[in-house]
């Protein structure tokens, strides 16, 4: 009867993830001498200490029993996952002396090989499942293919979900989130759709597996659907994804009106969305919002600090960022990868060679962070941007990385801007040589360093390789916003409603140019074979030109131009932009496939380094 009423009472503990309740229950069932003569009892408590993250109590208290079933193994391997040590999971498992694994010691393995994306292990456990007594087991079945689908491979998890007889909405959610999170669409939206039963976390996987694969636009389609659905948002993960998605599509006028549902929602003190929102406004170009939400933080993670960190990096505010940095970590919070790489970028922007080399050696130093090929890459920007040319290249050649193309094609761009003529033609012949360049631009890039150095033949040859990789690259498009509606232009575009007024109002602003600045088109970055005049007009069609008209003619006077670009802006139209910042006062921000770009004044805060 005592036995049962603690059983009872451990049950609620766990239910409830009251450790200090435990461990006083704990204490008494040691006083009375009961734990050994019940092993039910020892094995609840192990799971007890798993389900309050106690890994470490609920370790100790299994290498302490004097016998062992499957239930205390699955218990303290679960207790291990839930405290991601998922790693020591599988070396125990493997220590286990020929442990025969149950259902539940293998939903564990499984769960664990998941949480690592182990695909080798993740196999192996299927084959031992396979072979095993339990090989009908529907519960394994649902965990190996959530195993699958966190590996990427929804094929294995469709043929494994196929076979369960009964299937559990969590493995319809894990089958569509596998497909959806690899772009795999229509068998996403299928699956989604023949789903007997949806839940929030159902939508949510659709939802989010959407963004990751870089799908926005179906991600808001199903998120409507999801609102007129009226299905209830009890927790903020869908909201997390969806602003994310407005992040990624530089979509402000989407972002402020999710996050006026976050605020109506009442999830507007949850931390992990108003990182989200730091992030979503300041890659929709408002550092003023990202500050705003970011100051009325009451708790502030590493995260949030990175977030804003990071924002202010890359639209050209670098000492704001410095300054940041030193005030997170006089707040005692630790930076990590992320940040360092915000830090190192932030001083390419204002040359600050020396603060970015001590800022690189102080990821490993002072916090046993270990620089990937990103920090590297930050760094060889600045090296470059600087004229360190010479250590930019040694810097290439000594990291623990293999160089790859945009690396050496980052070193070649520095060099061309620096008038490093000798070096750019052999770093230009090593590219050629050693690597198959897939960026048209570098192909471009290649061309104007070989032709700097009236090398004409090595000019031909690098645009008769772009010509054989018949490149098929996407429509050149731009979207603006004027007035809480945002227009969308693309390359080549001449059937726009207010095409007369945008072509008046661009040539208009090209006679200027010419006469005021000496522009003259740079037609190197057309690389079809055409006319001199032909580049030209191809070049004055570009979509960024049209939006930026578009913007004069329509928007607010005065205000900022916000323009989102799906590639990157070329070398000419980076001239254009500055021009027109100065000649109509305007301050033009514009987000490429590769950087942003604040325009004002004639002059650009990537310093013409893009």
């Amino acid at each position: 009867m005592l036995i049962q009423q603690y059983l009872h009472q451990l049950k609620l503990c766990a239910r409830n993830r009251t450790l200090t309740t435990a461990k006083s229950l704990h204490a008494q069932i040691i006083k009375l001498g009961i734990i050994t003569q019940c092993i039910p009892l020892a094995n609840t408590l192990v799971n007890v200490y798993g389900k309050c993250s106690a890994a470490s109590q609920a370790l100790q208290l299994f290498d302490e029993m004097p016998q062992r079933d499957h239930i205390a193994w699955a218990s303290v391997l679960t207790a291990l996952n839930q405290s991601n040590l998922s790693v020591k999971t599988l070396s125990m498992f493997s220590s286990s002396n020929g442990l025969r694994p149950d259902d539940f010691v293998l939903s564990a393995l499984v769960k664990a090989c998941a949480n690592l994306g182990s695909i080798k292990h993740g196999k192996q456990v299927h084959c031992h499942f396979i072979v095993s007594q339990y090989s009908h087991d529907d519960v394994v079945k649902s965990s190996l293919v959530d195993m699958y689908a966190k590996c990427d491979l929804p094929d294995s998890a469709k043929a494994v979900f196929d076979s369960i007889r009964v299937k559990s909405t969590i493995s319809w959610t894990a089958m569509v989130s596998g497909f959806a999170k690899i772009g795999r669409k229509e068998e996403a939206l299928e699956l989604f759709r023949n789903m007997p039963i949806k839940n929030l976390y159902s939508w949510t996987a659709l939802v989010s597996g959407f963004v990751q694969s870089g799908k926005g636009l179906e991600a808001f389609s199903v998120f409507t659907e999801m609102r007129r659905e009226s299905v209830d948002i009890l927790d903020p993960l869908v909201l997390s994804s969806i602003v994310g998605a407005c992040a990624n599509m530089a979509a402000s006028i989407a972002g402020r009106q999710v996050h006026g549902l976050v605020i109506s929602l009442g999830f507007d003190s949850c931390l992990f969305i108003s990182n989200a929102l730091i992030d979503m406004y300041a890659k929709c170009s408002d550092v003023i919002a990202a500050k705003y939400i970011f100051s009325r933080l009451r708790h502030r993670d590493v995260v949030s600090w990175t977030s804003l960190i990071v924002g202010m990096a890359q639209h050209g505010q670098a000492e704001k960022a410095l300054d940041l940095y030193d005030e997170m970590v006089s707040h005692g919070v630790k930076p990590n990868e992320v940040t360092f790489v915000g830090l190192i970028y932030a001083c390419s922007h204002v040359g600050f060679v020396a603060k970015g080399r001590e800022l690189f050696q102080s990821m490993s130093k002072d916090y046993g962070i270990r620089p990937s090929l990103q920090h590297y890459t930050c760094l060889l920007d600045l090296l470059g941007r600087s004229g360190l040319i010479d250590e930019a290249e040694k810097l290439i050649r000594t990291m623990p990385f293999p160089p790859d193309e945009p690396t050496w094609a980052a070193l070649l761009s520095a060099c061309k801007r620096q008038g490093k003529s000798q070096m750019g033609v052999r770093i230009a012949d090593h590219l050629l040589s050693c690597f198959k360049p897939r960026d048209p631009s570098t192909y471009i890039l290649l061309s104007n360093v070989y032709a700097s150095a009236f090398l004409w033949g090595k000019v031909s040859e690098a645009r008769r390789k772009l010509g054989d990789m018949e490149v098929r690259r996407d429509p050149g498009y731009s979207s603006v916003e004027v007035r809480k509606e945002t227009e969308v232009f693309y390359a080549g575009e001449t059937s726009h409603p207010l095409k007369e007024e945008i072509f008046g109002l661009l040539k208009k602003l090209e006679e200027d140019m010419r006469r005021r600045n000496g522009y003259v088109p740079d037609t190197s970055w057309i690389l079809h074979d055409m006319d001199e005049q032909e580049k030209e007009k191809l070049l004055f069609w570009h979509s960024e030109r049209s939006a930026v008209a578009y913007a004069l003619l329509k928007g607010v006077p005065g205000s900022p131009i916000r323009i989102v670009k799906n590639l990157r802006v070329c070398g000419d139209c980076h001239v254009v932009m500055k021009h027109i910042s100065e000649i109509t006062g305007r301050e033009i921000i514009v987000r490429d496939a590769s950087r942003y770009h604040h325009f004002k004044g004639g002059k650009c805060s990537c310093n013409d380094f893009w």
